[in-house]
C-alpha cells in the first residue's frame, strides 16, 4: 500500500482482493446396481460445459465488479482488468490483491493505470 501511495500521491487507494472461479456442469459416470463383475449397459455423457466467474471486492466498501468468460487466460484477464478500471471513479487507484495464476503475471498481461496488482506471495506449510 505504501508503494503504491508513493507513486501515485494525488489518488485514492482502494484495497480489492481477486479471484477466479470455474462454474458448470461435468458429467459423470451414472451408478446402476448390476451383477458383480459386469458393466451394466449404456451410455454415459462425457461432455462437459463451463464459464469462468472474474471477480473483484472491495471489504471496506462493499463495491464488486465481475465477468463471466469462456476461459481463463491472459486474454481474459486483461479484458477483466479494462472492464474493472473503468467501473472506477476517476481519482481512484486500486490496490488489486491476487493469488499466483500464470495469467496474473503474465508479460502480455494489459494492466491499466489505475490498477496496482498485489501478487500474494507462494503457500509455504510449516513441517509438522
Amino acid at each position: 500500500m505504501k508503494a503504491a501511495a508513493a507513486a501515485h500521491p494525488q489518488r485514492r487507494l482502494q484495497l480489492w482482493f481477486q479471484d477466479e472461479a470455474r462454474i458448470g456442469q461435468k458429467g459423470r459416470t451414472a451408478h446402476r446396481w448390476w451383477e458383480r463383475g459386469q458393466r451394466p449397459l449404456g451410455l454415459c455423457d462425457k461432455r462437459f460445459i463451463s464459464a469462468y466467474l472474474y471477480a473483484a471486492v472491495c471489504p471496506a466498501s462493499g463495491a464488486d465488479f465481475a465477468l463471466v468468460m469462456p476461459t481463463v487466460s491472459t486474454t481474459a484477464m486483461s479484458l477483466f482488468l479494462d472492464g474493472f478500471s473503468r467501473s472506477l471513479e476517476p481519482d481512484v487507484q486500486a490496490v488489486l490483491v491476487l493469488d499466483q495464476a500464470g495469467w496474473h503475471g503474465a508479460r502480455t498481461l494489459v494492466v491499466p493505470d489505475n490498477i496496482t496488482l498485489v501478487p500474494l506471495p507462494p503457500c509455504v506449510l510449516a513441517n509438522p
